[in-house]
């Protein structure tokens, strides 16, 4: 290792150099605060010896000095005995470690090889760090390409006034239907804004019950609750100065509300089970597809809470309402799955385009990213036909066209519950999971269940 030893009396510098040097380490010494603030200036060392008192000076306050110019330097105090409370209070404010002399070279080893494994979990830190960095570019490469602009005008706006306030602190508040793309914007707007380089954390509001889901956000104290065996951050810590991105938060418990809105106000908040209250600065980014106004007539969301939300909001429209978009986005995808299979597709054919065009995507873009991947993969020649697109997609098209159906029509002599049963059993069939296809229906899991069980799907 290359090691400095700061010291005034010269005794403690010869012998200790003496004792690394003979266990092969390069050192250098220095008598007091500006000798060694002007050494570690010229040349890097991987540790310093610091004596607490350098004559007249302060060691505490060379310490600190040094550790400002650079952060990640390992600092030993030397300190006598009567100043150990003094060196405890130097490790508090970021010294690596004390040495009490008189030390031996016992002493003196012990503390090098915890140094050594310290640079080396730095090492690892940073190595891990730039495979993280790696990991999220690859990721970016290889996700479908997504568009924010667009040809509709309403669409337009809404996405100019979102990142015309990404700059800003301000809570953003982001409304619309299943599979519009809401998390991916809430994730643009956390890239373009003056945090881009912090935390960008999600929690899901409908995933957990009341008491996970308080848990997961705030965190708690061991005991707090059955099974909570050991003291857990939550995820307000996890994206302290970064952004916190709240997804379906009109399916927020009333309990939890309160608590959110102290965050918001006073950035404030405590764990369970804890009576200490903590800071956390995080910017809150919001989503829902719930009419949020209406819930709070209904006093299932709170009104304050939805008033210190809708800073800025947003709503994102639905792909139906979004025409000039759809090929445009159909393409984008069928662009990409196509490359990532290593076909030739060259595009849609006419009445791929038109099937495309006349299906009423209830899903949004996320039911038009699963029917391009499904039919990239079995599309048979160098064009996408009607026939290659999911069931519910060509049915849309035949049943406009005059062409045959595998199902009821729209408008026929068909019942409701007919047109019901038919569309919930070819939803079933193409969406990935049963949560994609809740989500394209616009119920929920458990609605969706019932509906399975009442025509026999299960």
């Amino acid at each position: 290792m290359d090691i400095l030893i700061v010291d005034d009396e010269q005794s403690i510098r010869l012998t200790t150099s003496v004792a690394l040097e003979a266990e092969g380490h390069y050192v250098e010494t220095a008598e007091d605060g500006d000798s060694a603030l002007q050494r570690l200036k010229e040349e890097d060392f991987q540790l310093v010896f610091l004596d607490l008192r350098l004559g007249d000076e302060d060691g505490l306050m060379v310490m600190q000095e040094i550790l400002k110019k650079t952060p990640r330097q390992l600092v030993t105090i030397f300190t006598a005995h009567a100043s150990v409370a003094t060196a405890v209070k130097a490790t508090q404010l970021g010294a690596f470690d004390y040495l009490e002399k008189p030390f031996t070279p016992d002493q003196l080893r012990a503390i090098i090889a915890k140094a050594q494994k310290a640079l080396q979990t730095q090492v690892e830190v940073v190595r891990l760090q730039e495979t993280v960095q790696e990991l999220k570019s690859e990721v970016k490469h290889n996700a479908p390409p997504l568009q924010f602009d667009s040809e509709d005008e309403r669409t337009r706006v809404e996405l100019e006034t979102l990142f015309r306030a990404a700059a800003s602190p301000a809570s953003v508040l982001i409304l619309g239907e299943s599979g519009t793309g809401k998390s991916v914007i809430a994730r643009e707007v956390h890239d373009r804004s003056h945090l881009r380089d912090k935390p960008f954390v999600t929690v899901s509001c409908p995933s957990l019950s009341k008491e996970l889901l308080e848990s997961v956000l705030f965190g708690h104290m061991k005991g707090s609750f059955t099974g909570a065996v050991k003291d857990t951050w939550g995820k307000v810590h996890a994206a302290d100065g970064g952004t916190l991105f709240l997804d379906e938060i009109g399916e927020l418990p009333m309990e939890i509300q309160p608590k959110l809105l102290r965050l918001l106000q006073e950035r404030e908040y405590e764990r369970l089970g804890e009576n200490k209250v903590r800071e956390s600065n995080v910017r809150i980014i919001a989503a829902t597809n719930r009419d949020l106004a209406a819930c709070v007539a209904a006093r299932t969301f709170r009104e304050d809470l939805f008033y210190r939300l809708n800073v800025i909001s947003v709503t994102v429209p639905p792909l139906r309402e979004r025409r000039g978009d759809l090929i445009r986005f159909a393409n984008d995808y069928l662009s990409f799955f196509s490359k990532q299979m290593g076909r030739k597709i060259e595009g849609f054919s006419e009445a791929g385009r038109q099937a495309l065009v006349r299906h009423s995507w209830p899903g949004n873009l996320r039911e038009l990213r699963n029917a391009i991947e499904r039919a990239a993969i079995l599309a048979r020649g160098s064009k996408i036909e009607a026939e290659d697109l999911p069931i519910p997609v060509a049915a849309d098209a035949a049943a406009t066209t005059g062409g045959n159906s595998t199902g009821p029509v729209i408008g026929g002599e068909y019942s409701i519950d007919d047109i019901e049963q038919t569309h919930l059993r070819e939803v079933l069939r193409w969406a990935p999971t049963l949560q994609d296809a809740a989500a394209i229906l616009g119920i929920d899991k458990a609605t969706l269940y019932r509906k399975r069980k009442r025509f026999g799907m299960d």
